[in-house]
């Protein structure tokens, strides 16, 4: 059995619509897929990829990025609802989103936001970064409220007795800043402040996770901090052949 990691999958674009479609039915069949975000925002798109995985894979256990809790294009009152919207699906299609228990393996999704803790905004991100925009949230929910709300949402996830398993955990959004790779150029860091929380690596450790799969910065790497393996394997844009392998990747093996 193969544990393979994908993210950020954007099936939007018609060439990587194309390549999941193109994906075997039959070769991935005893594996298991963690889909670490970012799909689609448009819903019946979103329902028939999560249906189309679902054949091909053993299990595939799924987070949402923050492009998949856009809501410009789907009939919610806000993004909350959005999720709801999306968890109510992914059930229907046999996708999960709590954790996988097996006997020598756990896989855990731990949800997320950004809080600004990586660096402060500048006045120019809130120009160009959609999320503000296709983002849509109940009054008063500032982006801490936002993530401390997620964060919260994993505590039960982090209490789950692992004891003597290999962890495999992951999250959309990044845990640590230092994961990202030092030739990130000066002018694409002023995302820096959008791309994650601490709040989750805090959860990381006190998981203990031996992986821990990323996506959100569509920069793939593979790294390791404090005796944990970062991994990104984000698919990304068509146009991002330089920083994505646009491949599955198989980061364990049962």
């Amino acid at each position: 059995m193969k544990i393979l990691a994908i993210s950020d999958i954007h099936i939007d674009f018609q060439e990587n619509l194309r390549y999941f479609d193109n994906l075997s039915l039959y070769d991935y069949q005893n594996d298991i897929l963690i889909l670490a975000g970012d799909v689609t925002d448009i819903i019946p798109l979103f329902e028939k990829t999560l249906k189309s995985l679902r054949k091909r894979f053993l299990e595939v256990i799924f987070i949402p990025g923050n492009h998949d809790l856009w809501v410009q294009r789907c009939q919610v009152a806000n993004s909350m609802e959005k999720l709801q919207l999306i968890q109510a699906i992914a059930s229907d299609c046999g996708i999960l989103m709590k954790p996988l228990d097996l006997p020598s393996l756990s896989i855990i999704p731990l949800f997320g936001w950004y809080d600004y803790s990586f660096e402060r905004p500048s006045p120019e991100l809130f120009q160009i970064w959609a999320d503000f925009i296709a983002c849509r949230w109940p009054e008063n929910y500032d982006e801490r409220r936002i993530t401390e709300h997620f964060i919260s949402v994993n505590e039960p996830f982090i209490t789950l007795n692992t004891a003597n398993k290999f962890i495999i955990s992951f999250s959309h959004f990044l845990p640590r800043i230092d994961v990202m790779p030092y030739y990130i150029p000066r002018d694409k860091r002023c995302l820096y402040p959008v791309l994650g929380t601490n709040l989750i690596e805090k959860q990381i450790r006190r998981l203990g996770s031996n992986i821990h799969v990323y996506g959100h910065s569509h920069v793939n790497n593979r790294v390791i901090k404090d005796d944990t393996l970062y991994i990104n394997n984000a698919f990304g844009y068509p146009y991002e052949t330089i920083i994505a392998a646009k491949e599955l990747r198989c980061i364990y093996e049962i």
